[in-house]
């Protein structure tokens, strides 16, 4: 019956609905605003009281509502340095091993890490047989991305694809989805050892940006694109925000082989708030 739920989504024009609905979420329309906001209020549970700004009437468009900035102290830091805490609001879809060079999916599906990171071999091999983390944010969920720990950038990779939903559903019944969706991969450089954040687009995720280089997509690319940074050039620590998403889609952690270990109550289905521990660094 899911497979037949989410059928449909082979035949829509994803790119061209997913810029459609961008460009009205960016709209600055006060009806057509109010209109958008209104809507999430009435169908998600949305905590406006703690957001910087409490009145969805003082935002200028829906983007601006739906990447809304925190109030100050909201989502506290573990006291201990060496925690590696959540990016992320969301829920952890999977969490695990990568085996044999897979990443676990949903029962019956798995995809593979060299595709995943879009298949440059210096750029994967830093994380074989490492640890993953994938979580899944709800549209009601905070959409800006923080940094799990301190990290100093070294690549991005932009890679082209399809723009499935990535809700649970969609990642029980479509094979490989979270390495055909259009993505973003940010390295980084940490005391925990590599690190990689893959921000995986969605059907009406009208937009991926990070801090350091702004707007990535859109426009999309047909190639696959890589940028390598200079030691020194970004450094981002912890709890730092590092992109958003415009609309909600999944964040997936890469961690390297022996570097951390998954806090105890880091499991799947397990719902996090940006800042809570999620795995903390092996001791040397």
């Amino acid at each position: 019956m899911e497979k037949l739920k989410t059928a449909y989504q082979y035949i829509i024009p994803q790119h061209g609905l997913t810029r459609l609905v961008g460009k009205l979420a960016s709209s600055k329309n006060k009806m057509l605003k109010k209109a958008f906001i209104n809507y999430f209020l009435k169908n998600f549970d949305i905590n406006m009281s703690e957001a910087l700004i409490e009145n969805p009437e003082e935002f200028a468009s829906f983007n601006d509502f739906f990447t809304r900035e925190l109030k100050p102290g909201i989502r506290p830091l573990p006291d201990n340095l060496d925690a590696i805490v959540s990016p992320v609001d969301g829920k952890i879809s999977q969490i695990g091993d990568i085996i044999s060079g897979n990443i676990f999916q949903a029962k019956g599906h798995s995809f593979t890490l060299k595709e995943l990171l879009g298949n440059e071999a210096d750029l994967v091999s830093p994380y074989e047989d490492g640890k993953f983390s994938t979580i899944y944010l709800a549209p009601k969920d905070y959409h800006r991305i923080h940094m799990p720990l301190d990290g100093e950038l070294t690549a991005m990779t932009y890679i082209p694809g399809r723009l499935f939903s990535v809700n649970p559903a969609t990642a029980r019944t479509i094979p490989r989805l979270f390495a055909r969706n259009e993505r973003l991969v940010v390295h980084f450089d940490t005391k925990a050892g590599p690190l990689a954040m893959v921000l995986v687009g969605a059907t009406i995720v009208g937009s991926i940006a990070t801090v350091f280089s702004g707007v990535v997509t859109p426009p999309t690319g047909p190639a696959v694109r890589t940028w390598h940074y200079t030691k020194g050039q970004h450094s981002l620590n912890r709890g730092e925000e590092m992109g958003r998403f415009l609309l909600g889609s999944t964040v997936i952690l890469i961690f390297a082989k022996d570097q951390i270990n998954w806090a105890d109550d880091s499991t799947a289905d397990t719902s996090l708030r940006m800042g809570q521990g999620l795995a903390h660094q092996r001791s040397v």
